[in-house]
């Protein structure tokens, strides 16, 4: 029985491809793909590349079986599906940043900008202050730099691009790294082919390491 595969394309896909080479599937057909999207050589898996926000709207509607997708996604669209495996890839962090001319602990109602405002408003709950989020879905640097907001939360890997707008980091919020997440249906029917490809996984993350 074959496992119907969600795969981020783009940097993930390039990240991911490795493991799943280590861990004995052929993806041969993936790095080749040309404009391809659809892989169904191999009768065990078949694979599907798809945006990050996309994965899940696949794995929820039972169109796949498996999801790869960076944890990022996962908390900010509220994944109900089962997240089974840390692949210790694209590894990156949530901050806080802005202009140094700053104040993290002004009293008025601080504006934030963000693509994520799930996991912003989260951060900010838990830390017991009221802000305003605003979504980007461009450039976030930007929005401190002109005046439309105080901060911003964002991912970064490496901090590169905040100097390169003159930004720094006041907090960090949560770690990232990229999830392999399952339909809650399909581990019930398709329980030993998953657990087959995790096992996979986890002992390419070991040669890997």
């Amino acid at each position: 029985m074959s496992l119907k595969i969600a795969l981020t394309k783009g940097r993930t896909e390039k990240q991911v491809v490795p493991l799943l080479e280590a861990g004995g599937i052929d993806c041969t057909a993936i790095r080749n793909k040309g404009r391809r999207l659809i892989f169904n050589e191999l009768p065990d898996f078949h694979f599907i590349l798809a945006k990050g926000p996309d994965v899940l709207t696949y794995l929820n509607n039972g169109a796949v079986d498996v999801g790869i997708v960076g944890s990022d996604i996962l908390v900010e669209q509220r994944n109900p599906q089962y997240d089974m495996l840390d692949l210790g890839v694209g590894k990156c962090r949530f901050v806080m940043a802005s202009t140094p001319d700053f104040n993290p602990n002004q009293t008025k109602r601080k504006i934030i900008a963000t693509k994520y405002p799930n996991i912003t408003q989260d951060y900010f709950e838990k830390i017991g202050e009221d802000v305003e989020i605003i979504r980007i879905e461009g450039s976030v640097e930007l929005a401190p730099l002109v005046g439309l907001a105080d901060a911003i939360v964002d991912i970064v890997e490496t901090g590169t691009t905040l100097k390169e707008n003159n930004l720094r980091v006041y907090a960090e919020l949560q770690p990232v790294s990229t999830q392999l997440v399952v339909n809650r249906i399909a581990l019930k029917q398709k329980r030993d082919a998953v657990y087959d490809l995790i096992q996979r996984l986890q002992q390419a993350k070991q040669v890997e390491a």
